[in-house]
């Protein structure tokens, strides 16, 4: 066997090789002589490699020692640990001590340590400090330890404060390196270790082992399969791990304790194990480094130290080997992407061991290959916060105006000193500082004007283009200044994946060297998919390029991998809605077959391997994108023969991308002619593309110009700033229609403008002085146009924004030709206009663009928080505005990496303007259509279901809920045959009927996929094609909802049903055949039964309708909240849950989720309860609450009633909960592994709580097994749950110490203990404890306790302290707020009192209740909404969108420090009242407001919130309700003239809510003082609907304008303002606590004070 011995610190010690076993063995027992040689592994390593080694170890013992009482021979120990990182701790280290002491090992001992770098690092302490250190010896099994851990003689385990920090430097006396471990290691492990390889050899050592790695990730990830032979030395894999050890032996052989160049190798470590720190073990160490590794990289590019270049090298890289890059991966979010916040990541990186002090240490990458310094660098948190922050805020200023810190001196050459005598980390010495690197910056000695000049990247047109022009040549082209971007990445990387090229690097990355296949493309292997994002050059070019590709097993296939037989593009979200039909259709009747996948007309598609176009004449409709005429264009001329392309639609769009793509083509030997009219000479949309190949241009590179796109931004800076700005790469010359921007906009806008071939500078005028540029056709520079807003916002020409009513008035900016942006990354016109609004800037839709209102700078909204759609452009133009707009947040700031990804670090370090982090509120975050579904991107929801069973009313219930379009599929159907659906059976016959219903659904699959509830014929599922693809809708992630009823309901409605034909056959005997075609089709479960307890409860079925389809959807997950604030289940135990469900309201008070004990059911006549019981049981417990229900079958094992031998019973019934829309799921860790990871793997939206229970008391929880059971727990769970048994009190003090040891995982934990002793650890445990109530019937576990005695035990050790609440006002002696929250105290057991401080001004008393440290809130009423707003230390949006204060909450922030939020609870309680009568209520057409005081600005604020489309506002004095729409520029508020004057053409209002006292309105038309009173018309109450009319005043009980709605309107639902008041009481009481208020008692409580 080859060994290739490596030196570190002056021995020969590494041996690296392939089939070592006897190699080690040898090596030992001749080197190493010992009387012991204790060998200690892991759990998932001892049955894999144990055995071998020993059997060795006693084979070459008893060669050289045949006499077994010889004293020298030496004994071979074997120790076996829990697996994973939660081992590596002092409680692991601590056993295996014990272990060593117990087989009474001396001083000679040598250890091998057998495993990954868990094994490694914790043995490798161990013989550290066992007998004040042993010999140890490193047999590396993961790729990881072989590269990383086990070099370099670290040693370490971790705390619950981090990683490796508690440890010791021990050098292992042989480190034995064998390449076969590697080949049972799973994929994801071994990219794991090629993490460390990326890191510790190619980015900061070596760049050439780095182009190894990028050029061979296809072969490293496939080259140990276990039928691949041998690896010899010369492999790259081989090559790469000798190059890695290398690498780090010379540096541990310079600086053996981590001095300076040691730090080198912890390149991603720093944000890395924070990273690591909050998401293990869930997320890999490796893992973890890449992303710690490209947000490093994105420092140094910050501190403008490396280039764009290298970085997007190193991404791809990492990206190539399935590794995460961004905190964003999908793969890191689920593991606890949450808990990943800034703060979080900064505190964890407070705790490192390169830090000096408080300054963090970052390595800093100046190339791929090469760092800034020897070591690794200071850098502010201001600096790593900016790069970690999910958004930005831009301080405003002109450039130059801000001059960022400069780097401290980098060490650039190692001190002179013997590194054996360095004995630990130098001194913190102050380094000198670098000069500043401020912008560079020209003066203009007469006006002072600040002159930036600066080149942007690479175009993104013609660097897409350019790509695929040269991997369709053939031969060797080098491409220079490409876009390092998210688009072009993608691209290379499906062109990689079509085997159309190979790529490498040049000139230290400045070059990208395209090795073409001229036309011969591949298949990619079975399962994979282009993966393109939001990249929709990308996705269409690459549909007509997948039509080239070589069929398999053609002659020009030149790979022997299996191929799939199609090519799958896909994309994001966003992607899947923007249209590709004009290019499909075009390709399709060229002969191309290409299939949608999901939704008609979008992506994903499927398309058939062609080898080359037919050629001919091909048609297309140019007139959405001019992206689908250059696909065609750059793939033609590997057409059978010369091809004509002729260009349809109403109008060509973007002719200049046309060109550009001829231009391009040109420079690559094809010459396109376009086509003239004989008579008039004018050019046709008639293209001919020869035949032909692409040619590499005869210098051998193509130089890619600048973005013309991208300039338009720092041009546009300088136009509304009033400075100078010169970029010296786009000039009149270039081939993009963007370049126009700066003589075609700014210029008419008063700039001063000046435009060579090459470059082009701006001068703006002075600040504030731009004129608006009045009508401008920006159809040649589409992408500009979001530029031209954000310059247009302000250009008022001096004036103060008159004319918008008109659109002719001085401050019009009117951009026509622009009606393709409504299908980019968004739709950008919207986004314009929505995010203009809230800098206070009012603009108009046109058909093909828009108006824009420009206004003075003085009169916007500072501190606006832009929403950037994920589109690049949005937040660019944004960025632009936000110069002179101070305070402005850009959201999402990463989707600028589309284009520019070094813009927030050019626009500091280039442009000065100071640019810092910013995290985002969670909500805020997950408003990003990126995180959270929308309406319109959620797969559409399809009911099946017998007819009768009630789908179209579901379906209308459903579709108001969540805010979409319904379906009905009979109507749909006769609308496309023409005729009804009765009689197109009585006239063609069934069979004809189940043939064209089946076609009509796959093809509202295809045009109705996404964002529409659709109801299904009952019959749909007669044929199998129907059925086939309804499962397959399901599989792939949609939803479809049987809708079930009782036979016997739905026979009684069939038997007097007429409009639908007859079966012909018996009802029950159809039903009989289709249930089981519902139950294989559909995926969910909605059990829409009359005969259940609840079912006539009013708003029941509304109600649960609104949470399960909210739910399943995702639109609105139906969870509790436990991100740290206490949270509790109720532990149901009835063998029926019927008799419960009239108290429900009293079992549930306080508590969050209530579970159903499925196992102490008991249906009658049955030993288990069957799948028919346990669902009538879910669904009766649904209509009495909507709070999450926790689905639970514990075995006897564990402490439940159900059988421990049928685990497959219980599968059965957890698949039905996930059917069923239930919440939560218990999955015991004891279930058979495969069930296991099935029910995992079929959850969608549930979330499971993986439970043990140790009911014998004998896992003690400072044991390893508790470890291994959370490890188990924490695979499979959402949240974990662990429940032992306490003996003693002592028992809880060490599960607290558990869980604090555990609580830097990102899962949830429930800990408790059973039994009486154990109650403290249920006081204690936070999240999700089970409580009892006394009306069960019993408890479900010995100890448990309610809610209250929780509550008051928690007040009596402390940590719930009694708090005083207030209400401020006046008057407010008759307030019914005491009685509402004191109720609601003493009922949950809280230890609060609420009071009255009544006064008409805010007094000193006020301000010492308001410092007071016991005071807990307060309720704020008349006359005080405004005054204490001063008094605030931050108001939420909700109170300042409103203008008022009614709900003060003292929050506690670091070190104790006490603020006070101001908030509006008035909103919340419109919306809950109107909720309560109509809880599926969502985007009502149009609203009525009447009044114009505070109250109505809740009351818009209210409707918005409900996605009111339009909302009419009434008020006697019409400037009162003008200042009151004006103040909402984004709501849709319209002003009425006169009460009832609608507009015929809009639907009149659903909801009307009266702000006006009851006094001072009236419903009679005349008399005694009428005139004084608003008259309401009977008009305002459309009688034909059913609506909403709510009247805020608290009395009387029957208002004038209730006393309308019920004469004229009898069908509209009414709300008394006693019931808002109720509803934002509520709200408050939650704010405060934290807990829901007990409505029901509360509120009788309430009334009976009202109705006194």
């Amino acid at each position: 066997m080859a060994v290739q011995k490596i030196a570190i610190l002056g021995k020969e010690s590494i041996h690296v090789g392939f089939n070592l076993v006897e190699h080690i063995v040898d090596t030992l027992l001749d080197t190493l002589p010992s009387s012991t040689y204790v060998l200690i592994t892991d759990t998932n390593i001892a049955p894999l490699y144990l055995s071998p080694i020993a059997d060795t170890f006693k084979l070459k013992t008893d060669a050289r020692f045949p006499d077994h009482s010889d004293p020298a021979r030496p004994r071979f120990l074997t120790y076996t640990i829990p697996p994973g990182e939660t081992t590596k701790s002092r409680e692991g280290k601590a056993e295996i001590e014990d272990f060593l002491l117990r087989h009474r090992c001396t001083r000679d001992t040598v250890i091998i340590a057998l495993g990954g770098g868990v094994i490694g690092d914790l043995v490798g302490f161990v013989a550290a400090t066992f007998m004040r250190g042993v010999r140890v010896v490193q047999v590396p099994t993961s790729l990881l330890s072989m590269v990383d851990s086990a070099v370099g003689g670290k040693t370490a385990i971790d705390t619950p404060l981090g990683k490796n920090l508690i440890g010791a430097f021990w050098q292992p006396s042989y480190i034995f390196v064998d390449a076969a471990f590697l080949r049972t290691l799973p994929l994801r492990e071994l990219a794991n270790g090629l993490a460390e390889v990326i890191k510790v050899t190619a980015a900061i050592w070596d760049e050439a082992a780095f182009a190894l790695l990028e050029a061979n990730s296809a072969t490293l990830l496939t080259c140990l399969s276990p039928s691949s032979p041998p690896l010899h030395l010369d492999h790259p894999l081989l090559k790469l791990i000798i190059s890695s050890i290398s690498t780090k032996a010379t540096i541990v052989s310079r600086d053996p304790r981590e001095a300076h160049l040691r730090g080198l190798v912890n390149f991603g470590h720093s944000i890395g194990h924070a990273i690591e720190a909050l998401v293990t073990p869930h997320i890999l160490h490796g893992e973890c480094i890449s992303v710690g590794m490209v947000l490093e990289a994105e420092l140094a590019r910050a501190a403008g130290v490396l280039g764009q270049v290298s970085l997007g090298r190193l991404r791809r890289c990492i990206e190539s080997y399935g590794l995460p890059s961004t905190l964003s991966d999908k793969r890191i979010l689920a593991a606890g992407g949450h808990l990943l916040s800034v703060d979080a990541l900064l505190d964890r990186m407070s705790v490192d061991k390169k830090n000096a002090g408080k300054l963090k240490r970052i390595v800093l990458l100046e190339r791929i290959g090469k760092t800034r310094e020897l070591r690794a660098t200071g850098i502010a948190d201001e600096d790593i916060r900016k790069v970690l922050s999910s958004a930005v805020r831009v301080t405003a200023g002109r450039p130059t105006s801000y001059q960022k810190p400069p780097l401290p001196a980098p060490l650039l050459e190692l001190p002179d000193a013997d590194p054996t005598l360095l004995s630990g980390p130098i001194p913190n010495m102050r380094a000198p500082q670098a000069p500043p690197t401020a912008p560079v910056a020209n003066r203009n000695s007469t006006t002072d004007i600040p002159h930036i000049t600066l080149s942007t990247p690479g175009s993104k047109s013609i660097s897409n283009r350019a790509l695929v022009l040269a991997a369709l040549c053939k031969g060797s082209c080098r491409l220079k200044n490409l876009l390092h971007s998210d688009d072009t990445q993608v691209m290379m990387a499906a062109l990689e994946q079509l085997k159309a090229a190979t790529f490498s690097w040049a000139d230290n990355g400045e070059t990208l060297v395209v090795n073409g296949s001229g036309g011969a493309l591949s298949v990619p292997p079975p399962g994979t998919q282009l993966y393109l994002g939001n990249a929709g050059t990308a996705a269409r070019f690459l549909t007509t390029v997948c039509t080239l590709v070589s069929p398999p097993g053609a002659a020009s296939t030149s790979t022997d991998a299996p191929q799939a037989d199609t090519t799958v593009i896909t994309g994001n979200a966003r992607m899947k809605q923007r249209p590709i039909a004009p290019l499909v259709t075009a390709l399709r009747n060229a002969g191309a077959t290409i299939d949608y996948l999901e939704s008609e007309g979008c992506l994903p598609l499927s398309i058939a391997p062609m080898g080359r176009l037919p050629g001919g004449t091909l048609t297309l409709d140019a007139s959405i994108s001019s992206q689908y005429v250059s696909s065609i264009l750059l793939c033609a001329p590997y057409a059978a023969q010369p091809t004509t392309l002729v260009l349809t639609g109403s109008a060509v769009i973007s002719q200049l991308y046309i060109d550009m793509t001829i231009e391009l083509m040109r420079d690559f030997g094809i010459d396109v002619t376009r086509e003239r009219d004989a008579a008039s000479g004018d050019l046709l949309n008639v293209y001919h593309i020869p035949q032909g190949t692409y040619r590499v241009p005869a210098s051998g590179e193509f130089v890619i110009e600048s973005d013309a796109s991208s300039a338009t931004y720092p041009l546009a800076i300088a136009a509304i700033t009033g400075t100078r700005c010169t970029l010296s790469s786009i000039g009149s010359s270039s081939l993009q229609g963007d370049a126009r921007f700066a003589k075609e906009v700014l210029e008419p806008m008063g700039c001063e403008v000046v435009q060579t071939e090459t470059e082009t500078t701006v001068t703006g005028p002075p600040l504030g002085k731009l004129k608006a540029r009045g009508e401008v056709d920006m159809e040649p520079m589409t992408d500009a146009f979001l530029t031209a807003c954000a310059v247009a916002a302000v250009a008022t020409e001096g004036g103060v924004g008159e004319g918008a009513e008109t659109g002719e008035g001085k401050n019009v900016t009117r951009i026509r030709g622009i009606a393709n942006q409504r299908v980019k990354e968004c739709n950008r016109i919207q986004a314009m206009m929505d995010q203009l609004a809230k800098f206070g800037i009012s603009t108009r839709e046109l058909p093909d663009g828009l108006e824009v209102y420009g206004r003075p700078l003085s009169q916007l909204n500072r501190g606006a928080s832009v929403h950037c759609y994920d589109d690049h452009r949005v937040a660019m133009a944004f960025a632009v505005l936000a110069t002179v707009v101070d305070g402005t947040i850009l959201e999402e700031k990463r989707c600028v990496e589309k284009t520019w990804p070094n813009w927030w670090d050019d626009l500091e370090n280039k442009l000065g303007i100071k640019v810092e982090g910013v995290q985002l509120p969670e909500t805020a975050a997950c408003a990003a259509p990126v995180t959270l579904p929308t309406p319109e991107t959620v797969p559409s929801i399809f009911l099946v279901g017998m007819r009768g069973s009630g789908k179209t009313y579901i379906g209308e219930l459903a579709a108001q809920a969540l805010s979409l379009p319904l379906l009905d599929f009979d109507v749909e159907f006769a609308r496309v045959v023409q005729q009804p659906l009765r009689d197109f059976v009585l006239k063609r016959g069934w069979p004809e009927f189940r043939k064209a219903e089946t076609a009509l659904l796959l093809e509202l699959m295809k045009t109705h996929g996404r964002g529409w509830v659709v109801s299904l014929g009952g019959g749909i599922v007669e044929t199998p094609e129907a059925r086939e693809a309804l499962k397959k809708y399901a599989k792939n992630g949609g939803s479809v909802v049987w809708v079930e009823r009782e036979p016997e309901e739905i026979e009684r409605y069939l038997e007097s049903e007429t409009e639908r034909p007859a079966y012909g056959e018996p009802v029950r005997t159809v039903l009989n055949r289709r249930a089981p075609w519902f139950e294989e089709c559909a995926n969910y479960v909605f059990g829409n039964y009359t005969a259940l307890p609840c079912a006539s409860t009013p708003g029941a079925l509304e109600a649960e309708v609104a949470r399960f389809f909210g739910h399943i959807s995702g639109l609105r997950p139906n969870v509790a909240k436990i991100d740290g604030t206490r949270s509790y289940f109720l532990a149901m135990t009835y063998p029926d849950v019927t008799p419960a469900l009239p108290n429900m309201h009293t079992l549930t008070t306080g508590v969050d989720v209530v579970e159903l004990r499925v196992d102490l059911l008991r249906e009658p006549g049955s030993e288990l309860p069957g799948a028919a019981y346990v669902s009538s049981q879910v669904c009766s417990l649904r209509r009495a609450t909507t709070l999450p229900i926790l689905f639970t079958v514990r075995t006897k094992s564990q402490g439940g009633a159900f059988p421990d031998n049928a685990p497959a019973e219980v599968g059965r019934l957890l698949k039905l909960a996930f059917r069923l829309g239930v919440e939560y799921i218990d999955v015991e860790t004891t279930l058979p592994t495969p069930l296991a990871q099935d029910l995992v793997a079929s959850k969608g939206p549930s979330r499971i709580i993986a439970s043990f229970h140790d009911w014998t008391g004998s896992v003690r929880w400072d044991s390893a097994t508790m470890v291994v059971q959370y490890g188990a727990a924490a695979q499979i769970g959402d949240i974990v749950k662990l429940v032992g048994k306490a003996n003693n009190i002592s028992d809880n003090f060490a599960l607290q110490a558990f869980a604090a040891k555990m609580a830097h995982n990102s899962k949830p934990l429930i800990a408790i203990n059973m039994g009486a002793a154990g109650q403290l650890s249920r006081v204690l445990n936070t999240t999700l404890t089970p409580v009892k109530h006394p009306l069960l019937p019993t408890t479900a576990a010995p100890g448990q306790l309610t809610l209250a005695e929780i509550h008051c035990a928690l007040n009596l050790i402390g940590l719930l302290p009694a708090r005083r609440f207030f209400l401020f006002g006046s008057p407010i002696a008759n307030s019914p707020s005491p009685i509402l929250h004191n109720t609601g105290f003493a009922t949950l057991g809280l230890p609060h009192t609420y009071g009255r401080l009544e006064g008409g001004s805010v007094t000193d008393e006020t301000r010492a209740v308001l410092s007071s440290p016991d005071f807990g809130g307060a309720s704020v009423t008349i006359p005080l909404k405004l005054d204490v707003i001063p008094l605030m230390d931050e108001l939420t949006p909700a109170a300042t969108a409103i203008g008022a204060v009614n709900t003060i909450i003292p929050r506690e922030g670091p070190g104790g420090l006490r603020s006070l939020l101001g908030d509006n609870t008035d909103y919340l309680g419109i919306i809950g009242a109107i909720n309560a009568v109509c809880p599926g209520l969502r985007s009502p057409p149009s609203a009525l407001v009447l009044g114009a005081g505070g109250t109505a600005r809740a009351a818009i604020y209210a409707l918005h919130k409900l996605g009111a489309k339009r909302i009419y506002l009434y008020n006697r004095t019409h400037s009162k309700a003008a200042a009151i729409a004006e103040a909402f520029p984004s709501i849709p508020v319209h002003v009425l003239k006169e009460l009832g004057d609608f507009p015929a053409d809009i639907p009149r209002p659903s909801v009307v809510i009266s702000t006006v006292p009851a006094d001072a309105t009236t419903i009679t038309e005349a008399g005694p003082g009428s005139e004084s009173r608003v008259y309401l018309p009977e008009s305002i109450l459309d009688s034909s609907i059913k609506g909403i009319v709510l009247d805020m005043a608290y009395k009387p009980a029957e208002t004038p304008l209730l006393a309308l709605a019920k004469r004229v309107a009898p069908t509209w639902a009414s709300v008394r303002g006693v019931e808002v008041l109720l509803e934002q009481g509520y709200a408050q009481f939650e704010l405060w606590t934290g807990r829901r208020c007990p409505r029901e008692i509360v509120r009788e409580k309430v009334l009976q004070f009202y109705n006194a």
